[in-house]
């Protein structure tokens, strides 16, 4: 299906950028799910590093030192800017603390537990959860034994975007405030960020959100967030492009609901 759900505002013309975009997945998620958020990225103009890796079965540690240069090695000598999911951002300023790449450009974080997550401090004493989110899962814990306190600030050009809108009415009542349904929007922030920006979406479909793959476009391009963005230019102006780049035939357009 030629016109696919690709709900995107495409804010400047796609002439022709050098830099290079590393997209990195969350907790029991794969690559596949930012499969959208690429099409908009190569549209763009931009090369897309769009790592799998096996996020239940290690430490965030181990993890982080098998993906992160690997996939900055693949864009090469370009400048390489990330947009990740959840943990995915957890593993990357596990990493940047350490070593950053000699060519980093922007960060953009969707729904990462920054301080931590509360279910695990709820829901990591019982077995299954354990079983389901691995070692890496158990580590993102509020408490001082959790990875996420346990990072510096960021010392990297980060903007974060933080859901308000839940599908699981069970889990957001362990949550303390408004959250996305996994991760508090009080854990999303952290100390160093250059933006933040709360916007009505669920924890796991974020990425496929197009006000949210807007909002990500534009702080990779700019180094903010632009609330005035609303879903309905996102929807518009990204159906205009595509038409033009003749991804589109006669048929209607079938939405699908992030």
């Amino acid at each position: 299906m030629k016109r696919i759900f690709i709900l995107v505002l495409l804010l400047l013309p796609a002439a022709g950028r050098a830099d290079c975009v590393v997209l990195l997945h969350g907790l029991a998620r794969t690559e596949t799910s930012f499969v959208i958020m690429e099409q908009v990225l190569e549209a763009r103009g931009y090369d897309v590093v769009r790592p799998g890796y096996p996020s239940t079965d290690l430490p965030i540690a181990e993890l982080a030192r098998r993906t992160i240069p690997a996939a900055v090695a693949e864009c090469g000598a370009r400048r390489v800017h990330f947009i990740a999911h959840s943990m995915g951002g957890i593993l990357i300023r596990y990493w940047f603390s350490r070593q950053k790449p000699d060519r980093l450009g922007r960060v953009v974080m969707l729904g990462p537990p920054n301080q931590g997550s509360e279910l695990v401090d709820e829901l990591g004493d019982y077995e299954v959860f354990g079983l389901l989110n691995g070692p890496a899962g158990m580590q993102l814990g509020t408490g001082a034994d959790g990875v996420p306190r346990n990072l510096p600030p960021v010392d990297f050009q980060l903007g974060v975007i933080a859901g308000n809108t839940s599908l699981n009415p069970v889990f957001s009542t362990l949550i303390e405030g408004p959250d996305d349904g996994k991760v508090s929007v009080r854990s999303t922030r952290v100390q160093g960020m250059d933006d933040h920006i709360v916007l009505p979406v669920t924890h796991t479909f974020m990425m496929n959100n197009p006000q949210v793959i807007a909002e990500a476009v534009y702080f990779i391009e700019h180094g903010r967030f632009n609330p005035d963005i609303s879903w309905a230019d996102a929807v518009l102006d990204t159906i205009d492009s595509f038409c033009v780049m003749g991804g589109c035939d006669d048929a209607p357009l079938q939405e699908t609901p992030p």
